[in-house]
Formats: C-alpha cells, structure tokens, sequence
C-alpha cells in the first residue's frame, strides 16, 4: 500500500511506476517551470517540461528508484538512483504544485559529474526530433 501523497505526488508516483508518459500532461500547470541540471534557463510551459519527462522517463525509467522522500502540503523533495553507461547517477527531484494539484515547478538536481554527463548524451539524443 502506497503512502497517502498529496494527489500531485500520487500522480508523478504513477507515472513513474507504470513508465506511462502520457499520464504527464494532466499532472502539469499550463505554466509549469522545469529546471534542469544541464540547460541553464528555466524551461516555462507544459509543453517542454513533458518532452523532457518523458524523455527521462526512457533514458532513466528503466533503473530508477527512489531511495528517500519528503514532503509537505505544496511540494517534496525525491531523492533517486539510476544506473546510466555503468555509471551510478544520484539525484533529486524537486517538486512543487498549486491548489489544482497541478505541478508548477520540476527541478532535478544530478551528480556526479560523470553521471550527468552520460545523462546529458542520454537526453540529448532523446530529445532530438
């Protein structure tokens, strides 16, 4: 039995179990703000913060789990671990939402420096068109 999240965080568990992009869109504010640990602008919109979801759903879904977690009523802090290139990755997620339960806010943080870059390699071929 699951812990009893907020449903936001019910529903970025979720996606995350079953690896189904397409439950992302419903869970995200229109003008929802995703940070990455490899652009260095925010990137504003649901429409960018799903490409890049669901692209590291591919690249990490596969071997990620998250290992710790805290939470409070508008946002958590998701502490994970994938295996990318033979390489241990270590990161957390940030999340926020609003009263909707919509996410307004994704920043993932990476290391080490060795992880990240076989993330970004990663990332960027899956992102491309």
């Amino acid at each position: 039995m699951s812990p009893p999240w907020p449903p936001a965080l019910a529903g970025w568990h979720r996606v995350v179990e079953t690896r189904d992009p397409s439950l992302i869109a419903d869970l995200l504010a229109d003008d929802v703000v995703f940070r990455s640990p490899a652009v260095y602008a925010p990137q504003q919109g649901k429409a960018i913060t799903t490409a890049y979801l669901t692209a590291a759903l591919r690249v990490l879904g596969p071997t990620a789990r998250y290992t710790a977690e805290w939470s409070d009523n508008g946002g958590a802090v998701l502490e994970f671990e994938a295996e990318l290139d033979d390489k241990l990755v270590h990161g957390v997620d940030i999340l926020r939402w609003n009263a909707d339960d919509r996410l307004t806010s994704f920043t993932v943080m990476v290391r080490p420096v060795q992880g990240l870059q076989a993330l970004i390699a990663h990332m960027t071929r899956a992102l491309a068109p």
